[in-house]
């Protein structure tokens, strides 16, 4: 089977701390169902990588989001497999913490 992404390793630290922070606010199960739902939409990224929309407020770097439940999954459409750099909560401080990763 063909990889068709690939999690950048801070946005592979984003997705575990979610689960951890899920599973401590309420359950393992529902913490694998949320993480289950994003790894389902990063697929449907590598699929379809037009979807979601640039934030020229957020960054200048040639990145787009979608939406997944609180949460933006920062994607570089043009790489192939697509490169997933960020998931991250929306109430964060989105800007600062893409600065620092692109």
């Amino acid at each position: 089977m063909r990889v068709r992404y690939v999690l950048a390793p801070e946005a592979a630290l984003d997705l575990v701390e979610i689960w951890r922070y899920i599973k401590e606010q309420s359950s393992s199960a529902i913490a694998d169902h949320v993480e289950s739902v994003i790894r389902d939409k990063i697929a449907f990224l590598a699929r379809a990588p037009g979807a979601g929309h640039s934030r020229k407020s957020l960054t200048n770097a040639d990145v787009k989001f979608f939406p997944v439940y609180s949460y933006l999954v920062a994607y570089r459409p043009e790489t192939k497999p697509l490169q997933v750099v960020s998931i991250l909560h929306g109430r964060r401080d989105v800007e600062q913490i893409l600065q620092d990763r692109l």
